[in-house]
C-alpha cells in the first residue's frame, strides 16, 4: 500500500509529539499517511504494552492515517543493527513512501538518537538492489527530520494552525502518558512528559514555530542536504506565503 509520507518514532507518541500536525494537514488534503512505532513502548514507566497499543490505534484514528504499526524491536535497546535494518528497509518497500519523516539525531532519550540514526541508514540501504527481502528496491525522494526535546534551524516549517486542535486530541489519546484533568493520575507516577505542564511546552512550541512563518501554529523540519531548486521564481510564485519579518 503506497504511502505519500511514513513517520517513524522510537515510541507510540512521538511522532504525534513531534509531526502530528503535518501529518493530520496532510491526511486532509488527500495524502496517504502512515506511522511506524519502532517498538512497543513496554519499558515506559505508566501503561503497559498492551495499553501502548491501543492508545497508538486510536491516535492513528484521530490523525486519519492510511496505515499504522509497532515494530518488534526491544523498548530501551534500539540498537543500528543489520536485524533492525532489515525490518525497517522491509516496511519501506512495502510502503513506497515518498517522504519518509525520522526523529532528529540529538535527543535526551538514547532510542530516539539511535532511532534517528537506524531509519537514516535504513532509508539509504531500502534502495539498493542486492539487499534481498523479497521485495523491490525503492529509494525515498526526501528523508524530513522532525524535532524532539532539543531544537534545530529548520529547513523550513508547516503551518498546522488548522490541524493544532487534532493533534492535541491524538496525544491526549495517550491516556497512560500524558495529563488528563478527566482521568486519574496512574499509579506508577509522575514522569517528564506525564506533568501538567508539558503540554503547555507543546503549545507553546507551536506557537513559537507558527510565529515565525506568521501563522498561529507550526512545526518545524530539518533536511540535510541541499535542496535542489531550478526555478526560485516559481518557487517563490503567487501562492507562497511570505513570513512576517
Amino acid at each position: 500500500m503506497a504511502l505519500d509520507v511514513l513517520a517513524f518514532g522510537a515510541h507510540a507518541d512521538d511522532t504525534e509529539l513531534a509531526c502530528g500536525g503535518t501529518l493530520i494537514k496532510l491526511a486532509g488534503m488527500g495524502y496517504r499517511t502512515g506511522v511506524i512505532a519502532l517498538t512497543r513502548g513496554e519499558m515506559a514507566t505508566r501503561g503497559s504494552a498492551e495499553a501502548r497499543a491501543r492508545e497508538f490505534a486510536k491516535a492513528a484514528e484521530v490523525m486519519g492515517l492510511a496505515a499504522h504499526k509497532m515494530l518488534d524491536i526491544p523498548d530501551g535497546r534500539i540498537e543500528a543493527t543489520w536485524e533492525n535494518k532489515l525490518k525497517i528497509i522491509a516496511e519501506i518497500r512495502a510502503h513506497r513512501p515518498r517522504i519518509v519523516i525520522a526523529p532528529y539525531w540529538v535527543d535526551r532519550h538514547p532510542d530516539h538518537e539511535n532511532a534517528s540514526q537506524l531509519v537514516r541508514a535504513s532509508v539509504y540501504l531500502a534502495g539498493l538492489k542486492k539487499i534481498e527481502t523479497g521485495q523491490e528496491a525503492f529509494r525515498a525522494v526526501r528523508l524530513l527530520f522532525s524535532q524532539g526535546r532539543f531544537e534545530f534551524p529548520p529547513s523550513f516549517v508547516v503551518d498546522i494552525s488548522d490541524a493544532q486542535a487534532q493533534k492535541m486530541d491524538a496525544i491526549r489519546a495517550y491516556v497512560t502518558q500524558f495529563h488528563r484533568p478527566d482521568q486519574p493520575e496512574p499509579a506508577a507516577g509522575e514522569t517528564l512528559i506525564g506533568r501538567p505542564e508539558f503540554l503547555d511546552h507543546i503549545e507553546a512550541r507551536d506557537r513559537k514555530y507558527g510565529a515565525q512563518i506568521g501563522a498561529k501554529y507550526g512545526e518545524p523540519f530539518l533536511v540535510r542536504e541541499a535542496l535542489r531548486v531550478d526555478d526560485p521564481v516559481a518557487f517563490f510564485g503567487p501562492d507562497y506565503r511570505w513570513t512576517i519579518p
